[in-house]
């Protein structure tokens, strides 16, 4: 999750221009030749979903996880075959296990649960321009045909028929906003408190919605998860499939016991469907609060060899953080420029995640 424009005093709209205007005078690639023989650090973007959303007033699910436009990704993924070097998370592992460093400019491309976009749209991208990514899917959730849960929240949030909304658990008890704007603006609120919530918390909150509302959770095109046999394909294609799970819950929430399984039983899933070894993982949510040392620990003793949070920042030494590596968020309102300023000055340029916020406001 990343801080919106309107959470930063006008960062945001700051990174954007000044992007934009390096990228446009041409100032970046200088810069970039300069500086690479003195950089061997890991940048992995993270991406959810790529889709064209014509009208957002009308887009009826989250567009916080709308992380670009079918163009734009192609104009990004030929950015980065061109003027980067980009790898898989399995050349990062090889290199990791051989003692070797990884060579200047490495950026590996990812994804997050596991849309059915990633299949339709971005996998067909990839392919085309030749880019290597991991595609980090819940498994409990392929070939369901239905939205996760905090989808099908915001979803109800903004479609319901009823006047109020009553969740005293996270302190939200109120008339609904007539406009989509402000029912967008309160999905999002009530979906970052509900995951300051216990997990069996959080599931209690969103089945008596789904109750109170009479709003099931049904398969809907707008959002759907990929099927096996899409993440076949894409796996022949050379692509790599990894963990996030198996039910997208957040792990540092879990019992011991149920933390297991959703690490072990994905990592079956995987292996038996796809037929490869699955060491790769990324944990949902992926904050400082969806992670801690116990899952860490977790992870590493179900047989990953790599695992992605979803907080700001390149990795100097992968073999370090090998269980903790930082991402770089990509996000819709980021333009061909800011995207090129950002791999080319990632602690300068990139998106700030709720973690790295709360940690700057914490100091």
């Amino acid at each position: 999750m990343v801080i919106r424009a309107d959470e930063t005093d006008g960062r945001v709209g700051i990174r954007s221009r000044l992007g934009e205007w390096s990228y446009s005078l041409g100032m970046l690639w200088p810069m970039q030749r300069l500086c690479a023989p003195l950089r061997r650090n890991l940048r992995i973007l993270a991406y959810h979903r790529v889709l064209d959303v014509p009208d957002p007033a009308r887009f009826e699910f989250d567009l916080e996880v709308v992380s670009t436009s079918p163009s734009l990704f192609r104009d990004q993924m030929r950015l980065l075959k061109q003027r980067f070097n980009p790898v898989s998370l399995g050349d990062v592992v090889t290199t990791l296990r051989e003692g070797r460093t990884l060579p200047p400019n490495s950026v590996a491309v990812t994804f997050d649960d596991g849309y059915n976009d990633n299949y339709h749209t971005a996998f067909p991208i990839l392919r085309e321009v030749g880019v290597p990514a991991t595609f980090f899917v819940s498994t409990g959730h392929v070939g369901s045909g239905l939205p996760f849960a905090y989808d099908w929240l915001v979803h109800m949030v903004l479609t319901t028929d009823a006047c109020v909304i009553d969740v005293p658990e996270v302190g939200i008890s109120e008339t609904l906003p007539t406009t989509r704007p402000g029912r967008r603006a309160l999905a999002q609120a009530l979906l970052d408190r509900l995951k300051s919530l216990g997990d069996a918390e959080q599931t209690t909150l969103i089945a008596r919605l789904e109750q109170e509302w009479r709003m099931p959770r049904s398969t809907v095109s707008e959002c759907k998860p990929v099927n096996w046999g899409q993440l076949r394909e894409m796996r022949d294609a050379g692509f790599e499939i990894g963990s996030h799970g198996v039910s997208h819950r957040m792990l540092s929430k879990l019992s011991q016991p149920e933390l297991q399984d959703e690490l072990t039983e994905s990592k079956a899933a995987l292996e038996k469907e796809l037929g490869v070894e699955a060491n790769l993982m990324a944990y949902p949510v992926g904050s400082e609060r969806a992670f801690d040392e116990r899952v860490i620990a977790a992870t590493a003793a179900a047989g990953y060899l790599l695992a992605c949070a979803y907080i700001r920042g390149v990795n100097r030494n992968p073999l370090e953080n090998r269980y903790a590596l930082r991402r770089l968020p990509v996000e819709r309102e980021m333009g061909l420029g800011w995207f090129a300023s950002m791999l080319t000055f990632p602690g300068l340029m990139s998106y700030p995640t709720v973690a790295a916020t709360l940690a700057s406001r914490r100091t």
